[in-house]
């Protein structure tokens, strides 16, 4: 399974105009393309980063789309009223304990691994993160998404709500410290999002 991930540093009173546009025009366009298997959206309201993450059978159904996706990218962009990057995954863990609800946040933790070091940072993500991550009160999923040929990752974990996601942050802090020292990672950056549209239909991967 593999996922494309437009950010966008979104103009904060534009973000619902972004929201609704990426619901009516961006997920019906990718929901008819093949080898499409959904789409969610990531909401940063204080700072405007948004991130539009589109899931994928294959990384050639993934490759194939860029053509027909690019064009819809560039307006959905425009309807946040700001600048867009992309960058491509392979999806490496998806486990759900529940479905995620209205009002469902999510933490993303952004790191990079030494070279030879990812099939390792994937063992550790599944045999010891993500167990550690579902005794965290409010957890919904979680998931984690690797490039391979530089290095980088992202982890991400649903949380039943705000609320949940602020009493979790102390534990999280400790248990990603602790995790990134032991696999000798870099952390690059961490986000609280609200998850503004839940459409991916990646099956379990853990």
């Amino acid at each position: 399974m593999y996922a494309r991930s437009t950010t966008v540093e979104a103009q904060p009173e534009s973000i619902d105009a972004g929201i609704a546009y990426v619901s009516d025009e961006v997920m019906p366009a990718l929901e008819g393309t093949d080898g499409c298997i959904g789409l969610s959206l990531l909401v940063d309201r204080e700072s405007g980063r948004c991130i539009v993450t589109s899931a994928w059978q294959s990384e050639e159904a993934m490759r194939a789309s860029e053509e027909q996706i690019a064009p819809i990218r560039d307006r959905a962009a425009e309807s946040f009223r700001g600048s867009a990057s992309v960058a491509r995954w392979e999806i490496a863990v998806m486990h759900r304990a529940h479905r995620s609800a209205d009002g469902a946040c999510v933490r993303a933790t952004w790191f990079k691994v030494s070279n030879g070091q990812m099939d390792r940072a994937v063992e550790l993500y599944r045999d010891s993160v993500l167990p550690a991550m579902e005794e965290l009160e409010g957890f919904c999923s979680a998931s984690l998404m690797i490039d391979r040929s530089s290095g980088r990752a992202v982890s991400s974990t649903v949380f039943d709500s705000s609320a949940a996601m602020d009493r979790s942050s102390e534990q999280a802090r400790s248990l990603r410290a602790a995790r990134l020292r032991e696999l000798g990672a870099d952390q690059v950056d961490v986000g609280e999002f609200e998850l503004a549209l839940a459409h991916l239909r990646v099956p379990e991967l853990a």
